[in-house]
């Protein structure tokens, strides 16, 4: 993730990421259509980067592209660090294959791209890019400070919003039934409410369910709720994932990096 504009847009579209241009100095897209002007051709890319060596370079968010998550710096207002640790300690950040320091002092996450929709946890300072989304990338600067690169990780895993959602803050996940199920019923009765969820809210209900049953019983069996998962449509994979997830979340982790202290003075 280093080099000229063109020779690594040239880079991220032989990597499979569409790229398009963004103003100089700015996040405003340089082209009519912005993201969806972006593209993996060789040719017009260099037609763009090229002739105008000064515009910042944008990805496209989710697949082909990469998913992103965006840890703030707000300064004074907050940033997103302490929600970023909570999510490592959990485990759901096991699949990031880059991180990168933004001009502001936050971070990006980057991850296998999805067709996950965007998110935004604002009390959190967390942002989520992913279908229909973008973030510049370096080398692009933005008010004389650069995008760079921290650290490239040896990982291609992917980020379950929901899952992330679910973790810090429950009572957001979409079209959740009331009341939710009491944890100190057994499995059955957690499993019957997982079953019951809808498109939309199936990862982030199994992600809470199994938090619960753990929290009562660290060596719990999850099948029932893997088999609830099943019946109310969410794959193998998501499943899988997802209980993983969960029985991280319950485990000590070692410290953290910090991130923070590795992204510089935001001043």
């Amino acid at each position: 993730m280093t080099g000229t504009r063109l020779g690594q847009a040239l880079t991220y579209a032989a990597r499979g990421w569409p790229v398009f241009p963004c103003q100089a100095g700015q996040k405003i897209p340089a082209t009519a259509h912005g993201h969806r002007d972006a593209t993996t051709d060789p040719e017009q890319i260099t037609a763009w980067f090229g002739r105008q060596r000064d515009w910042n370079l944008a990805i496209a968010t989710g697949a082909p592209g990469p998913d992103v998550l965006d840890v703030d710096q707000h300064g004074p207002a907050g940033n997103g660090y302490t929600a970023f640790a909570t999510l490592r300690h959990a485990g759901l950040l096991d699949g990031a294959a880059a991180y990168v320091r933004t001009p502001s002092g936050g971070l990006h996450a980057y991850f296998r791209g999805s067709d996950q929709r965007n998110g935004h946890l604002p009390a959190h300072h967390l942002d989520f890019r992913s279908r229909g989304g973008y973030v510049l990338a370096p080398p692009s600067h933005v008010d004389g400070k650069p995008y760079h690169l921290i650290r490239e990780l040896d990982a291609d895993g992917g980020l379950d919003w929901a899952a992330v959602t679910a973790l810090l803050e429950p009572q957001r996940q979409a079209g959740r039934p009331q009341p939710h199920p009491d944890p100190g019923r057994d499995l059955s009765h957690l499993g019957r409410w997982v079953a019951s969820q809808g498109e939309g809210n199936r990862n982030a209900g199994l992600f809470w369910a199994a938090n619960r049953a753990l929290d009562a019983n660290p060596a719990a069996d999850l099948s029932p709720l893997a088999a609830a998962a099943r019946q109310a449509g969410l794959g193998e994979r998501e499943i899988t994932r997802t209980l993983n997830s969960a029985r991280r979340n319950g485990q000590p982790r070692p410290p953290a990096p910090d991130y923070q202290a590795e992204a510089g003075d935001p001043s």
